[in-house]
């Protein structure tokens, strides 16, 4: 599966991917200390919709389409929205922010972003983007292997977002080995995967290793289709290791109405609650 941003933008994917971001952030600045935002895997920064990777999808109508002319929304996704409509003018929706552009919106002056691509001309576009911001820091860099160099922060608090194209056949494991490195280095960090669910049978050797990985495994699932397919992206999952208290129910509500707005089912499991891990 490749799972390069642009083609699939502003998607249901996105959708929960950036609302489990945003509570994740929203609880670290509950606490007046400064704390860190790390991307592995940041991309460009900003998509437009109306380009040609997004238009050959399509796949944004059915997400932040749908969230646009939604009501009732509960208060995380109508900030999401509120995100989204703050990059765009007017009513229409063209612009769809990555996760470097939703933290950069939302870090206070003493907080900061330690931000990995890989590839050069997406690299240079995030750091155009960004602007002149000494919170935002891109490195062209694998960002698996820039882990072992960036953890702990000097913050010493703060989440790390691991959202990797899945270009690799083995990147359950790819994650695994750098999440295992990460822990030994700052096993008080927060981590949060994403990752797509074709077949449930290749999605969960991965949640049983993270069951067993850190103390508190919360798992966010949105599912269109039955995952007993290989041939389509059926949902989409966000996990998270030393999961905030309370962040379910912070996620509860919002889940349950991106699911029916989406006409998904959502999925809110803890794992693992204070594991000895």
């Amino acid at each position: 599966m490749n799972y390069r941003h642009a083609f699939h933008a502003g998607n249901f994917a996105d959708l929960l991917k950036h609302a489990v971001l945003l509570a994740l952030l929203d609880a670290l600045k509950a606490k007046d200390k400064p704390f860190s935002y790390i991307d592995t895997h940041a991309g460009s920064g900003r998509y437009d919709l109306k380009g040609t990777q997004a238009q050959k999808t399509g796949e944004a109508e059915l997400g932040i389409g749908k969230l646009a002319v939604a009501s009732g929304l509960p208060p995380l996704l109508w900030d999401l929205l509120g995100h989204v409509r703050a990059i765009n003018e007017g009513e229409a929706i063209r612009l769809y922010p990555g996760s470097p552009l939703l933290a950069q919106r939302v870090l206070r002056p003493g907080d900061s972003a330690q931000l990995c691509e890989l590839h050069a001309d997406e690299a240079e576009t995030l750091r155009a983007v960004l602007g002149n911001d000494a919170r935002m820091h891109v490195h062209k860099r694998d960002g698996y292997e820039a882990m072992g160099g960036l953890l702990p922060p000097p913050e010493k608090r703060g989440l790390v977002l691991i959202d990797p194209p899945f270009e690799r056949a083995d990147e359950f494991r790819a994650i695994e080995t750098a999440l295992r490195h990460a822990l030994q280095r700052w096993p008080t960090g927060m981590y949060a995967v994403w990752y797509p669910v074709k077949l449930r049978s290749t999605v969960q050797p991965f949640l049983r290793w993270a069951s067993r990985a850190a103390r508190r495994v919360l798992c966010a699932e949105i599912m269109l289709h039955p995952d007993n397919t290989p041939l389509r992206l059926n949902g989409t999952g966000m996990l998270v290791l030393n999961a905030p208290w309370q962040l379910d129910q912070a996620l509860s509500e919002s889940m349950d109405v991106l699911a029916r707005t989406l006409g998904a089912q959502s999925r809110l499991t803890w794992l693992a609650q204070d594991n000895d891990a």
